[in-house]
């Protein structure tokens, strides 16, 4: 019997389920996104296999949020920085959830999922993420888990001939989260 309505990092054996996710995020929020569903559909499993980072020392990991049927329902990942002078930080990304699973906390229990696993990381002191400027409830949830906006990017990504910025948020894996 599978667990209900569990956060957990993902593995290799999640891999297809986790890419069935993020390409139907891309494909219903384009503008929540970078990464379009053409650039990442034509990915290979092994490529969403390694961004699951299974090695002791990946650059990235990825969260996965289950419903109490057992199926993927929401991811969330955090990279790493490598170069010496920013090791210090890492970034959330590919924060997703499914429609048919919104407003059930998953969100916010993912976010968790990632500074719990950034603080016990060792070095790290920050995470920060983009978002895309009015994208209010995206924003409202990473305030809420202690992100902070501190600074807008204009122009940020091009979707369907329009140009949409993004908001840069951080935040303090010593302040955010704790008393």
């Amino acid at each position: 019997m599978k667990d209900s309505n569990i956060v957990r990092r993902l593995t290799a054996a999640d891999a297809a389920a986790c890419r069935a996710v993020m390409l139907d995020a891309y494909a219903t929020h384009p503008s929540a996104f970078t990464s379009t569903v053409g650039e990442r559909g034509s990915l290979p499993l092994s490529w969403w296999e390694k961004r699951l980072g299974a090695e002791a020392d990946a650059s990235s990991v990825v969260f996965g949020a289950f419903d109490d049927k057992g199926a993927l329902v929401g991811a969330a990942g955090l990279s790493f920085e490598d170069r010496e002078r920013a090791r210090h930080k890492a970034t959330l990304f590919g924060m997703s959830v499914m429609a048919s699973a919104r407003r059930a906390g998953f969100g916010r229990r993912l976010v968790e999922a990632v500074l719990d696993h950034a603080r016990a990381h060792g070095g790290l002191r920050l995470v920060q993420l983009t978002v895309t400027e009015g994208n209010a409830p995206a924003q409202t949830l990473y305030e809420s888990c202690g992100f902070q906006v501190f600074g807008v990017e204009p122009m940020a990504i091009a979707l369907d001939g329009a140009l949409l910025a993004k908001v840069h948020m951080w935040c303090d894996l010593e302040g955010a989260g704790r008393g």
